[in-house]
């Protein structure tokens, strides 16, 4: 029976050889079927972008900085047969990311960086803007930050009057199929921000966005403490794995 091999992530330098201003000692040199190999994945997608490569390829990219020394491809693999793609490996939590054999804190940190820098360059794509005009980039945002989380995640997102977004927070955290919102904190959080209108986004793990009966509920009371106090609730959108449903559009609020 053939022993599965183990990834050790040694404290390297952060760079390929080919790109330090200093050359590592020849003992550390490369195996030439990994150089080569890492070369041309390289050379691909400079070339062709992400587009060119399919996820496990991209992955073992990103895994080229954490094991410097050793082929990724097997891990790339034992990642993509866990959490299904790509961008279900790089969001996955970490204690389930520790779970796959490899894996240790320089995976997980390249992993997290790439997760980062993913949100921060959606976000950037909405904040401080008009959102009623750039639907399509909230909602790519809301699919990029929450449609691969495997619990429930709440959060708002505050307008002001000329309807540009003016902060994005979580207002909770739950379980597989649910997650504590206070209506009453939401709008109190919604007049420290000065904001006239919000918008609800949470996910559902199950990959369906189908409203429950207590989503429904909670977003009628979160409008009448809205219409109370002056603030405009303009939608509340459910996230699922592929699509997205807005209460709005299907007549819920």
């Amino acid at each position: 029976m053939n022993t599965p091999r183990a990834f050790h992530e040694a404290p390297l330098p952060l760079f390929e050889p080919d790109e330090c201003a200093v050359p590592p000692p020849a003992a550390g040199k490369l195996p030439s079927y990994i150089r080569d190999h890492r070369s041309r994945l390289r050379a691909r997608f400079i070339a062709g972008g992400a587009g060119a490569m399919p996820d496990y390829e991209l992955l073992e990219l990103v895994l080229f900085r954490a094991i410097p020394r050793q082929d990724v491809k097997p891990l790339a693999r034992a990642l993509m047969d866990q959490f299904g793609d790509f961008n279900r490996v790089i969001s996955a939590p970490i204690p389930r990311l520790r779970e796959v054999k490899g894996v240790g804190d320089a995976v997980i940190c390249e992993l997290k960086i790439v997760e980062a820098a993913t949100h921060r360059m959606a976000r950037a794509r909405v904040i401080d803007r008009p959102v009623i005009s750039g639907w399509d980039a909230v909602i790519d945002y809301c699919h990029t930050t929450m449609a691969h989380r495997d619990t429930e995640q709440f959060r708002v997102l505050f307008l002001d009057r000329k309807n540009v977004l003016i902060a994005d927070e979580e207002q909770g955290r739950g379980t597989v199929d649910h997650v504590p919102v206070y209506p009453r904190e939401v709008v109190k959080r919604a007049l420290e921000l000065n904001a006239s209108a919000l918008i609800l986004v949470h996910n559902h793990p199950s990959g369906d966005p189908t409203p429950s009966e207590s989503d429904i509920t909670m977003t009628t009371r979160i409008d009448e403490a809205c219409q109370a106090l002056g603030l405009t609730l303009h939608d509340h959108i459910i996230v699922g794995k592929s699509r997205e449903v807005s209460f709005r559009a299907g007549g819920y609020l």
